[in-house]
């Protein structure tokens, strides 16, 4: 595998080994970003594209399971690994349970991390090498390509732009659940704020319009949390 490419998060708050991991990291060829608390690293996450994550679970302002667990409804592939000082089995346990795909309990040698991140980047590259993400979704008695950016009904064809594919991608993936409103926001747009809220409010009422010759289909809002698509 070429680390070289491999570019990863790492989430710590603690001053000294942060920066010290983030060394460490960049001189073994991987490319890497840190981030001091869980409300920076997911900032940092929503704008750029990584390969791997490194959250230490102990964190102000938004702890490591959380982040984890917000990352999880964006990416279920990328793999996460908790660096903590914990180790009581109902945390190994919640870790595992927010996404995690391994977890280091500090103190914690350079070189038994290095061992984790290249296992664990062998892992699951391997499995997404096997996996092509999912472009084609049957919504009803719609046909929808996200990368072609064409949604179809019978003889019907409707173009869609960047962001309507975008959103209605999202909404596809959690059908039947709730997309969180935040994170479509930071996904599509990377920034949360009022103006690209209102700009998604508009794109929503598109997605309806386009969807509306299929009774069948809705879009509602959950107030306070975001969107959920039913197909009855």
């Amino acid at each position: 595998m070429d680390t070289v490419k491999s570019k990863v998060l790492l989430v710590e708050d603690d001053p000294s080994l942060g920066p010290l991991l983030q060394e460490y990291l960049e001189a073994k060829g991987f490319e890497t970003k840190l981030a001091a608390d869980g409300k920076s690293g997911s900032d940092v996450f929503f704008k750029e594209t990584f390969d791997l994550v490194l959250l230490d679970v102990m964190m102000p302002i938004k702890d490591g399971f959380t982040l984890a667990k917000e990352i999880r409804l964006i990416d279920k592939n990328i793999p996460i690994i908790f660096l903590t000082a914990k180790s009581m089995k109902e945390d190994t346990i919640e870790g595992f349970n927010a996404g995690a795909d391994d977890y280091i309990t500090k103190p914690f040698s350079m070189e038994e991390l290095m061992a984790r991140v290249t296992a664990v980047l062998r892992r699951t590259n391997k499995v997404r090498s096997t996996e092509s993400e999912e472009v084609n979704f049957k919504i009803g008695n719609y046909q929808f390509n996200s990368e072609k950016q064409i949604l179809q009904h019978e003889a019907t064809e409707q173009k869609l732009t960047t962001k309507e594919s975008q959103l209605l991608r999202l909404l596809c993936i959690h059908r039947n659940d709730v997309l969180d409103r935040t994170f479509a926001l930071k996904s599509i747009w990377h920034d949360d704020n009022y103006f690209n809220g209102r700009s998604m409010d508009v794109y929503i009422a598109k997605l309806r319009k386009y969807l509306k010759d299929d009774p069948k289909i809705e879009i509602i809002n959950i107030h306070g949390k975001g969107f959920k698509l039913l197909v009855n």
